[in-house]
C-alpha cells in the first residue's frame, strides 16, 4: 500500500511538471555609454503619402450640385445679414456645427478660404443631393462617421444670410 501511495505521488508530480509552461528567462543586457547600432537593419521607405482629411482639403473650383450655379459677393459684408446669418446659424447649425472645432460637422471658421460660396450654399440648401454625386461632400460624409448633413429646408435668403455670416469667421 506504502508503494502504492508513492506511486501517485511521484505520478502526479511527473504530470504537474509536465503540464506547466516552461519560462525562458531573458536576459537584459545593456551597456552604459555605448550605443548599439546594427548594420543588418534594412531601411523602410514610407510609400504611403498623408492622408489629407476632407475638411482640410483646399477646393476653389468645385460649385457643388444644386440650385446656385453662380453668387457674387460684394467686397463687404452687409452687417444687417451677418446679424440675420448669426441668428440662424444658432437655431438650425449649431446644433452640428462649432465655429472653430470638429463636433458632429467640420468646423466652419475659414470655410470660404476652402470652398467656394456657391458649394457651401448648395451644400445648405441641397445636402442629399450633394452626399450622393458630389465627391467632397461624399468624403466629408464618411470623415464624419456617416453622419449626413441634416436639411433644414432653408430658403435661398436664408443660405445667403448664413453664407454672409461665415464670410466674417
Amino acid at each position: 500500500m506504502k508503494r502504492l501511495g508513492t506511486f501517485f505521488l511521484l505520478f502526479s508530480v511527473l504530470l504537474c511538471m509536465s503540464c506547466s509552461e516552461k519560462q525562458e528567462k531573458k536576459e537584459e543586457k545593456f551597456t552604459i555609454g555605448k550605443k548599439h547600432t546594427s548594420t543588418n537593419k534594412v531601411e523602410e521607405k514610407e510609400t504611403t503619402s498623408p492622408v489629407i482629411l476632407a475638411s482640410k482639403k483646399v477646393d476653389l473650383t468645385n460649385k457643388g450640385i444644386g440650385p446656385i450655379s453662380s453668387i457674387e459677393l460684394p467686397e463687404n459684408t452687409d452687417s444687417s445679414m451677418v446679424t440675420n446669418g448669426q441668428a440662424l446659424f444658432k437655431t438650425k447649425c449649431m446644433a452640428c456645427h462649432k465655429v472653430s472645432k470638429k463636433f458632429i460637422g467640420p468646423p466652419v471658421a475659414g470655410i470660404l478660404k476652402r470652398r467656394t460660396p456657391e458649394w457651401v450654399m448648395n451644400m445648405m440648401l441641397n445636402p442629399e443631393e450633394m452626399v450622393q454625386k458630389d465627391p467632397l461632400a461624399k468624403e466629408l460624409f464618411i470623415e464624419f462617421n456617416g453622419s449626413p448633413m441634416a436639411n433644414q429646408s432653408l430658403s435661398k435668403e436664408e443660405s445667403r444670410t448664413i453664407l454672409e455670416y461665415l464670410r466674417t469667421l
